[in-house]
């Protein structure tokens, strides 16, 4: 079997750390690819002032920020080790929704303050995206995981479960023991990328991101996941290009 492709992952919360693996693990069907946690790191909110631009003592160098420190220079640690690829991952709550270009720019501006300064160019290998509302919106998107794991009859959804407004919520609506640890790390195991990313007019974000990960293996994907026809997030579907521009 060949080598896998190594993707680390920089995320804002408890479940992100530990069901995320678990859930992108299936990306390649053959299983050349492994998702490691890297990093869990505070969300961060659009700035509201310039950082400040100080220098080394006795030098010109700059002293990174606290968002080059948590997230450029951990990227840099793992793609200059054993990494290929790196993704920072948050959840874009309802509240947050109206700030999502913002504080896409902000993670994006750390990695590059780092990756591609002297010269290093390894921008293109780290990516941002959102998980939209939080994880637990594409738990609904596969029934069949949740009735296994909670008991539940919960149906095929008629919405697109990133506009569920407070997912975590209508989880415990939809079954009243529901413990968002035990339950979560169940049912991410039980979940299929390829069942939540049927419909494509739904999942955008989610699909993005999955069209990031086979770009940056050169996966050619047909129409699994319906990347041939469907939707992206114009958010960030561009670091998608930015891996394919010469």
């Amino acid at each position: 079997m060949a080598t896998p492709w190594r993707f680390g992952l920089i995320v804002t919360g408890e479940g992100e750390r530990g069901f995320l693996p678990l859930l992108f693990g299936a990306v390649h069907e053959d299983g050349l690819c492994v998702f490691k946690v890297i990093g869990q790191i505070g969300q961060r909110s659009p700035r509201t002032a310039k950082p400040t631009d100080l220098r080394v003592v006795g030098t010109s160098r700059r002293v990174p920020t606290k968002d080059e420190t948590d997230i450029g220079l951990a990227a840099l640690s793992y793609l200059q080790g054993d990494g290929d690829f790196v993704i920072v991952i948050d959840d874009l709550e309802a509240a947050r929704h109206v700030q999502a270009a913002a504080v896409f720019q902000r993670y994006r501006a750390a990695l590059d303050a780092v990756l591609d300064s002297g010269g290093a160019n390894l921008g293109a290998h780290a990516s941002v995206h959102f998980l939209v509302m939080m994880l637990e919106a594409y738990y609904f998107a596969d029934p069949d995981a949740v009735n296994s794991v909670l008991g539940t009859h919960l149906d095929a959804p008629v919405e697109d479960v990133e506009t569920i407004r407070h997912p975590k919520g209508r989880m415990k609506d939809l079954h009243a023991g529901f413990d968002e640890v035990s339950h979560g790390e169940r049912i991410a195991r039980k979940l299929r990328l390829d069942r939540i990313l049927d419909n494509p007019s739904t999942c955008k974000s989610l699909r993005t991101l999955v069209d990031w990960c086979l770009t940056a293996m050169g996966v050619e994907h047909g129409n699994r996941y319906r990347l041939k026809d469907g939707e992206r997030w114009e958010l960030t579907k561009g670091q998608a290009e930015r891996l394919l521009a010469p």
